[in-house]
């Protein structure tokens, strides 16, 4: 069974932007939600589709927000490894990738 798995710290950092985004305006968390789960799916259904990236990582663009969703393709799904920002620390999580 395929399926998108986020490593811990991606999974914390997406969380924080659902509850950001939630206090800006209400319904925004769930639209921002919704718009990184649908980007998962996409990685999932064809994971060689995102545009190659740093580290033998791919990157999905999140319509509709400046992120993007840093991942792996892998037998079993994918694996991601950042919920980035478009223009906040760039690659600040390629030192996840190396750990694994």
């Amino acid at each position: 069974m395929n399926r998108a798995r986020f490593i811990a710290a991606a999974r914390l950092e997406f969380l924080a932007e659902v509850i950001y985004y939630s206090e800006v305006e209400a319904g925004l968390g769930a639209r921002y939600s919704a718009a990184v789960e649908e980007a998962a799916a996409r990685a999932v259904a064809f994971p060689q589709s995102g545009s190659p990236f740093r580290s033998n990582t791919r990157r999905v663009l999140v319509k509709g927000f400046p992120f993007s969703l840093i991942y792996r393709p892998e037998p079993e799904g994918i694996v991601i490894f950042a919920v980035a920002h478009h223009a906040r620390r760039p690659y600040y999580w390629q030192s996840r990738v190396r750990a694994r």
